[in-house]
């Protein structure tokens, strides 16, 4: 599977932006804030009908206008077909974004979430060791919610839930509740919990796996790495937990406990990664857990997802560049799409392949150019 071509109209900085793109190695070459991520930014949409850092939809128009749209051809390698699917994204301010493939708007975006598998690494990677769990949350969830489109329901009627649960709580202001709503919402939430609890363990393993080749590949270090799944639900059933915490739930006025809580914790050699690990395993083991989740995806939905590097040539060594680059270069990985301020760089890195393979794109105040 891959992206054949891209039409941008008032996304971002791009007033009116057509790309035929390659099915390998594409690279978008220019200055800091020419419009690169933003090019990354619009494949991530088209393939998962949002932004990749959870911004708000009103964010990707282009400033001064009511609205953008996105338009991407996807070609699918393993079929003899020569069909494919027109994805085109409709952004409006202040009304619901429409998402259409082949002309037919999808009623969820349930519906469309893992078509088109998507994995991307960006310069602030480092936050999914050095943060809060949420964003280990993310990760959790966007790597499953792109292989079970029934885990993604569950994970969409929880979080409605949780939301009406803690709007309830507000409201009694720390009050009892004679209404008993709040003892429906934990029924009604027992069964996407218990769906999401199972899949999340189910998870870990071949995830964990997964990381430790790439590890191992990338960084060459003797060190062992893990990754232990950390819930509240391990030792307290669910209804049994809300009955614990509906006290304190109700004196703070929002859900203290629950699968929205859940974390990922990272360990080197038994010990807490982020405490014992240097910059550079630091750096290792982020492209690692990004890595894995591509081989997971590919697993999962059968077809090799497209792989977006943004700027990690300023954020790493050389050897790690080299390293990574290898093996996303390697026959073993489908599209990729790179971008760097250094135009010498990129070309040392194209030199000697073939002309099919890749395509070099000249990126400068909303305005590219193909060389």
């Amino acid at each position: 599977m891959h992206l054949t071509s891209l039409i941008l109209t008032q996304f971002k900085n791009y007033e009116f932006q057509r790309l035929t793109l390659s099915p390998r190695l594409n690279c978008f070459v220019g200055a800091n804030g020419a419009g690169k991520t933003n090019l990354l930014e619009a494949v991530y949409y088209l393939c998962m009908g949002k932004s990749y850092n959870s911004s708000p939809d009103q964010y990707a128009v282009r400033h001064g206008d009511d609205g953008s749209r996105l338009e991407g051809l996807f070609g699918f390698d393993e079929e003899a077909s020569s069909e494919k699917d027109r994805i085109v994204i409709k952004i409006q301010k202040r009304k619901r974004k429409i998402i259409e493939r082949n002309g037919t708007a999808y009623e969820r975006l349930t519906e469309h979430v893992g078509r088109y598998p998507v994995v991307i690494i960006v310069p602030d990677d480092s936050r999914l060791v050095l943060e809060g769990s949420e964003i280990r949350r993310r990760l959790l969830d966007n790597s499953l919610s792109q292989t079970d489109p029934v885990y993604l329901s569950h994970l969409v009627a929880y979080n409605k839930l949780l939301a009406n649960r803690n709007a309830l709580l507000k409201e009694l202001d720390g009050r009892q509740d004679p209404s008993g709503l709040l003892d429906i919402y934990d029924q009604q939430m027992a069964t996407p919990v218990a769906y999401l609890l199972e899949k999340r363990q189910a998870f870990i393993g071949p995830f964990t796996e997964l990381l430790t080749e790439a590890y191992a590949a990338i960084s060459g270090e003797r060190e062992s790495v893990a990754i232990t799944y950390k819930s509240q639900l391990h030792d307290t059933p669910w209804l049994d937990l809300m009955a614990e915490r509906r006290e304190k739930d109700r004196i703070l006025q929002r859900t203290t406990a629950g699968i929205h809580r859940d974390d990922l914790v990272f360990t080197q050699d038994g010990h807490p990664l982020r405490r014992v690990a240097s910059q550079g395993q630091l750096k290792s083991f982020v492209l690692s857990l990004k890595l894995a989740q591509y081989r997971l995806l590919e697993r999962g939905t059968r077809r090799p997802p497209i792989l977006l590097l943004d700027d990690i040539f300023d954020k790493l060594d050389r050897d790690r560049v080299r390293q990574l680059l290898e093996l996303v270069l390697s026959s073993a990985f489908g599209q990729v799409f790179i971008t760097d301020t250094d135009p010498e760089r990129v070309t040392a890195l194209i030199d000697g392949k073939d002309a099919t393979d890749w395509k070099r794109f000249l990126v400068a105040d909303g305005k590219i150019e193909q060389e």
